[in-house]
């Protein structure tokens, strides 16, 4: 599909991220989805994503469980594409790059705004413990290392279990 970047011998959870989601294209896919757009010729048409770089993506979201497809047509045969609960985990992930985008690239002054509804100010996205419920700094964590597998392993294996099914 393109790839320019090989992840394959990381150990990080990033790198397997990217793996699944750093393509092009494929971060707005999951920002429409979950703006309500379900449809191939939606996206398409929202994106003006060349049809076959769109499939692939759709393709991939699919097999790796960020989107499901439910069939809307049997006549001609059509799919709709709708977040797995795995999809809407990356919410929090889009609000914060949007946060990020929003102050380093527009300064403030572009695109959409997204408001906290609760209080009616522009949302800052950050982070908070799920312990605890303390806004997180980078000063407050510790990276410590932990064994694992490099991403293309990981990659290996669910290819292997999405054959199986």
């Amino acid at each position: 599909m393109g790839r320019t970047a090989d992840y394959s011998k990381q150990s990080c959870s990033i790198a397997a991220a990217l793996e699944v989601i750093g393509d092009p294209w494929t971060l707005l896919v999951i920002r429409d989805a979950f703006s309500g757009l379900s449809r191939f010729e939606q996206w398409q048409e929202h994106l003006g994503v060349a049809r076959n770089v769109l499939a692939a993506r759709l393709k991939t979201l699919v097999a790796h469980g960020i989107l499901e497809p439910r069939v809307y047509s049997e006549r001609p045969l059509r799919h709709e594409y709708v977040l797995t609960k795995k999809g809407k985990d990356l919410y929090a992930v889009l609000l914060t790059l949007h946060g990020w985008g929003s102050k380093y690239m527009y300064g403030d002054g572009a695109g959409v705004a997204i408001i906290h509804k609760a209080c009616g100010n522009l949302l800052d996205p950050g982070l908070a413990c799920n312990c605890c419920g303390e806004k997180v700094e980078r000063r407050d964590i510790e990276l410590v290392k932990r064994p694992g597998k490099p991403v293309g392993e990981i990659m290996a294996e669910l290819r292997a279990k999405e054959e199986a099914a």
